[in-house]
């Protein structure tokens, strides 16, 4: 979180809103007052866009002639003070992309249950009547899709009611939008209600970008982070490189918008947008849907791309109008055509500037692009449908398809769900079912609501699928199997999610979920193989005939606009009211008050000793496991318990294995915990990408508190690299990535430089000292940072809420 300068004019304004509790009183709108705010062709413009052209103008006048691309012009109108952002260190505005410290203002903040318990515990200490900027939580994460949404809501609510209850108080208290569980999943609500082109917001889910589909900058960020835009403060995100995809032709009978991104994972790599927007124009991409537009965003996440996005289209317009926001639509359109100003610059356009230079440039021609399937364990592992059956066979996978699963955050669109509709139905009139367990998870209720009065749901069902509630389900772990399949045994699934990761969505680290269309998985799932290619192969009916799947049909969006479900699914909006009380059992096992964390000693660190050196891949699930845990998201204590859990030992090949100092062996965790107990400092070596995945912030919120000070990789995914200096930990890189194999578990460290590095406000360079555990022998490791000013701030505060907290 943002350090707040008490030097600074604007420091000493937030620091004394904060006493004085006089922040801005601005009432969270509801989703739709806020996403339908009117204007007139009379030049006048809703509040919203005034503010945005107004920016906009800045950067135009700060930037001159200069052409900016599409993701450029909406973030830099979000910047609290352009010139700042835009002049400093950048070559007077020529090098911003990559070098420039951007502290953005963003329009509101939207959070999912699971991050939403700790960014608003977290938020409570700060002791605000109310946020600055619109919120809203959603009820997504905690319910177990099982045997159905009637009775897995039902027993998601009994079993988490708790949590909900707190969530639904401190939106009442603070007049935070309450979707309640059941409404549906966070990334379809918000496309839905609350994107509209130009908006930026932050959303405390690594998929949050699914909305740069209807042209917004949406960023998954921490809770930390989130708390720093609801005070006020402005956020802070280095300048993106910009990375185009152009997009020519048009999609072809079986390959859907998911193929694109699918193809896209694996050329990049996991690893690939790591600091880049993925921004996409072209002729082709006047073909696509908006649902298919923001899937492609939504796994951009998978890239590691900051965000995704896309122009205003046609399709952009027709969504609007189908999803009620007929004004919202009028609105964009008119703020194209305003202007304040002469020439094509005084014009806002949804899109980049003719000319506008991109740092990376990808092309695809969707006319050659056939599906693709993306597995197992990594959602970069992209191999065409073509070439999946000689692959499955080569690599020894199994043949067997145990479940296939559509739906999710990612591909639940009614565009999605009747395409398969279409497939389901030929194979009914075929006399075929399912031979793989099916399920179907609707990503909000107003999806839910207009398939089944359109019969899509009823379609599903009749074939023998198992529609789960409107929640996330299986797709981050909430599942539990009603096949029976020891843990273990290895097995596959083919879903339409958009991630992967080993034990992600059952707990069993040998199933291999396989990515691919929603079309492809209910094609596959009826064959019940990993080598049935619906595109060339047949089925046999019972009466011995020969059936081969037709090309899916499908509808962009309904007839008639979309509906809005049953009352009880629907959004609690209103005022703050100061009379709530926010609902916490002093002895809950779910929910636990936050003690600050210690503050940066007047020195460097020494006498740290590393907990142990990971290998291989090291996500945000490794580190903080979801599925069960997901029960103790707002009780850091408890859900500590689990941190490095699936970690593999690089000394050993072991799994959650560690090694104290007298060779006695633990678990990670329980390792971990000894040392805090023993007041023993650590710290954690990995390799490449560490914390990748989701915005999981526990991830740095548990090593931090059981005692981690410093973690060295070879390089670290975005959004977990900020968390941990959010909460006060440092994330080095190895200035030589062979320096790897000079640190070992066990090894006694003290950094070098550190301490002055953070005094200078991130200027200097930092070295470790590694003494040999086992022959005493002293090496000398450089490491490199990427710590701001404002970070460095809040690690010698001991976190970035302990500098906001100071405001009270």
């Amino acid at each position: 979180m943002r350090s707040i300068d008490l030097a600074s004019r604007s420091g000493v304004a937030l620091k004394r809103a904060i006493q004085a509790k006089q922040l801005p009183r601005v009432a969270c709108a509801s989703a739709r007052s806020f996403s339908s705010t009117s204007s007139n062709n009379t030049g006048v413009l809703p509040p919203r866009y005034e503010t945005l052209y107004n920016k906009y103008s800045e950067v135009r006048r700060v930037l001159g002639s200069q052409r900016l691309t599409l993701a450029e012009k909406i973030l830099y109108s979000h910047l609290d003070n352009v010139e700042e952002s835009l002049l400093s260190n950048t070559n007077g505005g020529r090098d911003i992309r990559g070098k420039a410290n951007l502290k953005l203002k963003p329009d509101r903040v939207n959070m999912q249950d699971a991050s939403a318990q700790m960014a608003l515990l977290q938020f409570m200490t700060c002791n605000l009547p109310q946020p600055v900027i619109p919120a809203s939580i959603h009820c997504d994460h905690l319910i177990v899709g099982s045997k159905g949404a009637d009775e897995d809501l039902k027993a998601g609510i009994a079993t988490n009611n708790e949590v909900f209850d707190f969530l639904e108080s401190a939106g009442k208290k603070y007049g935070i939008d309450f979707w309640p569980p059941g409404a549906g999943i966070i990334h379809q609500t918000v496309l839905e209600n609350y994107a509209v082109p130009g908006l930026m917001m932050l959303g405390t889910d690594s998929h949050s970008p699914n909305a740069g589909g209807l042209t917004t900058i949406t960023i998954g960020v921490g809770g930390a982070d989130a708390v720093e835009a609801l005070v006020g403060a402005p956020w802070e995100l280095k300048a993106p490189k910009i990375l185009g995809v152009r997009l020519t032709g048009k999609l072809n009978d079986w390959v859907s918008a998911k193929d694109v991104i699918l193809h896209l994972t694996g050329r990049l790599t996991v690893r690939g947008g790591t600091g880049y927007i993925v921004e996409y124009f072209g002729p082709g991409v006047e073909t696509l849907s908006l649902p298919g537009m923001a899937t492609a965003c939504n796994m951009g996440a998978e890239i590691g791309a900051t965000t995704s996005i896309f122009p205003f289209t046609e399709a952009s317009s027709r969504y609007l109008k189908a999803t009620n926001r007929e004004q919202a639509d009028k609105d964009a359109k008119n703020f194209e055509n305003f202007s304040k100003g002469s020439g094509q610059d005084s014009f806002f356009k949804f899109k980049a500037d003719e000319g506008a230079q991109y740092d990376e440039l990808i092309e695809i021609d969707l006319s050659k692009l056939e599906p693709h399937i993306n597995g197992p364990f990594t959602p970069d592992l992209s191999i065409p449908l073509s070439e999946f059956k000689k692959t499955v066979q080569e690599q020894k996978w199994p043949e067997k398809l145990s479940a296939g699963l559509i739906g999710s955050c990612t591909n639940s669109s009614y565009e999605d769900m009747t395409r398969c509709e279409s497939i389901v139905k030929a194979a009914e009139q075929a006399g075929i079912k399912p031979a793989a367990d099916f399920y179907i998870t609707p990503g909000s209720e107003g999806i839910r609501a207009t398939l089944e009065r359109d019969n899509t749901l009823q379609t599903f069902e009749k074939a023998g699928g198992i529609v789960l509630s409107n929640a996330c389900g299986p797709c981050i772990g909430q599942w539990k199997r009603q096949d029976d399949i020891p843990k273990g045994t290895p097995n596959a699934i083919l879903t339409s999610y958009n991630r992967n990761f080993r034990g992600r969505n059952d707990g069993n680290l040998e199933t291999m979920n396989f990515l691919a269309s929603p079309e492809i998985v209910t094609a596959m799932a009826y064959a019940g193989s990993t080598t049935f290619n619906p595109i060339t192969d047949s089925l046999t009916t019972p009466d011995g005939k020969e059936f081969k799947f037709p090309t899916p049909k499908g509808l962009e969006g309904p007839e008639t606009p979309f509906e809005a479900g049953r009352e009880v699914f629907q959004v609690q909006s209103g005022t703050p009211n100061p009379n709530v009380e926010v609902a916490i059992s002093p002895s809950s096992e779910r929910l636990a008050l936050l003690e600050p964390f210690e503050t940066f000693p007047d020195s460097d660190l020494s006498g740290l000793r590393v907990l142990v050196k990971v290998t291989g891949k090291c996500t945000t699930d490794t580190i903080s496991a979801a599925g069960p845990w997901l029960k103790y998201k707002g009780h850091l204590p408890n859900i500590s318990e689990n941190t490095l859990n699936t970690a593999v030992n690089a000394a050993t090949g072991e799994v959650n294995v560690a090694y104290d100092l007298d060779g006695s062996k633990h678990t990670i965790p329980e390792l971990a915990k000894q040392w805090k107990q023993r007041g023993q400092p650590w710290l954690v070596v990995a390799e490449h990408n560490y914390g990748e995945g989701s915005a999981r912030e526990h991830a740095a919120l548990q090593p931090r508190y059981l005692g981690a000070r410093i973690i060295v990789t070879k390089s670290f995914a975005r959004i977990h690299e900020t968390n941990l200096k959010k909460q006060g930990v440092v994330p080095l890189t190895f200035a030589n990535e062979n320096d790897y194999d000079l640190i070992d578990a066990g090894d006694e460290v003290a950094t070098v430089g550190l301490y002055e590095m953070l005094k200078n406000g991130g200027q200097g360079e930092v070295s470790l000292r590694v003494t040999k555990k086992d022959t005493g022998k002293v090496v000398e490791i450089k490491t490199k940072h990427a710590v701001s000013k404002d970070q460095a701030g809040f690690i010698l505060a001991g976190s970035a809420l302990n500098l906001l907290a100071k405001g009270n």
